[in-house]
């Protein structure tokens, strides 16, 4: 069998990807806990989409559950994995890092021995923009260190990455980690920007705007995202041929790689907010904040490594993203029907 799995494949990222894939004919084994971090109404309607395709098998599953997940390797056997499961979000690790620490690191190690027992081909996995931290260089590069995290999610996702390395140097696994930057787009997360300012906008409520506006973001749209990760899924890493001796100090002689995943054109938050207003046809009433705990005033992410490498290309402008955004949130919820609220009240601006 050559099937593809994906974790997480209820979310915003994992479900376009999956649609991508089953377009592709490939087979597709998709899991998901369908947590209520956000609605899962959103969830299960993402899922709908996804089962009108006979080559889509769901599980709902906890990738925590380390026995589940070995039986689902075996029986499957895939050849590719694509791990997008996770607990998201920067401010919710202030109220509940547990659930980081479960899913983000006990979760991910459970997907890492899986890949290592049935000799899986490439496992591609989400890392964030968060690992940046308190990085200074803003033009953020994989080259950079990333030893300052300022978000325990951000850390996890850190983790993630030298768990992947490891298990690339000890049992030769093709791994890439991908390091998403403020994804957006039609089924998007409520709990991110996107989704909340167009809420509180539409039922006249107040958006909370941190740092004062004096924010930018390199939002990406999730067309672009998901032609990322389908090119670098098809190009597993190999083994670096370079000796120790040539070693550079960034580089791994193992068959691992790292990418950052963004627009490569940071967009002013209050600039971001103006489109969105157009869109609407109605003027936000801004509640200016000092900034946040954990948060980071730009994002900005270096591509030239993704560029290089497969060909990656962004091309979706917020001009043209963000409305396709607002031409979906009418639709899919109508005139008089608006969203749940996500827990605490956040706003999130990155993957």
């Amino acid at each position: 069998m050559n099937n593809t799995l994906v974790t997480g494949a209820a979310g915003f990222i994992g479900f376009h990807l999956c649609q991508e894939l089953l377009s592709q004919g490939k087979t597709v084994i998709g899991i998901d806990n369908l947590n209520s971090y956000y609605d899962v109404s959103l969830k299960k309607n993402r899922l709908a989409q996804l089962q009108n395709h006979a080559n889509f098998h769901f599980h709902k599953l906890d990738i925590v559950d380390r026995l589940v997940v070995a039986e689902l390797f075996a029986y499957y056997k895939p050849e590719q994995v694509i791990n997008l499961a996770g607990q998201a979000g920067v401010h919710y690790s202030l109220e509940n890092p547990h659930a980081y620490v479960d899913s983000n690191l006990v979760g991910f190690m459970n997907i890492l021995e899986g890949c290592r027992q049935e000799r899986v081909s490439h496992l591609v996995y989400a890392s964030s923009s968060s690992v940046y931290g308190a990085n200074k260089n803003i033009f953020f590069s994989t080259k950079d260190k990333v030893d300052y995290p300022v978000s325990l999610y951000g850390a996890t996702k850190k983790a993630n990455e030298l768990m992947a390395h490891a298990y690339s140097h000890l049992y030769s696994i093709s791994t890439t980690g991908l390091r998403f930057f403020s994804v957006y787009g039609p089924w998007g997360r409520p709990d991110m920007a996107m989704f909340r300012f167009t809420q509180a906008i539409l039922e006249g409520q107040s958006i909370d705007v941190y740092n004062y506006g004096k924010m930018r973001r390199d939002f990406t749209y999730i067309d672009d995202v998901i032609d990322g990760v389908i090119k670098v899924l098809e190009r597993p890493p190999q083994k670096n041929s370079n000796s120790l001796n040539e070693q550079v100090n960034w580089e791994s002689l193992a068959p691992y790689r790292l990418y950052n995943i963004g627009n490569n054109q940071p967009v002013e938050l209050l600039h971001f907010i103006e489109v969105l207003e157009d869109c609407l046809g109605m003027t936000a009433k801004k509640n200016l904040l000092p900034l946040q705990l954990g948060e980071l005033i730009e994002t900005y992410a270096d591509i030239e490594e993704l560029t290089r490498d497969v060909g990656f290309k962004p091309k979706t402008p917020i001009e043209e993203g963000i409305p396709r955004f607002v031409d979906w949130y009418y639709s899919y919820y109508g005139v008089s029907a608006m969203p749940l609220t996500p827990p605490g009240n956040l706003i999130d601006c990155r993957c």
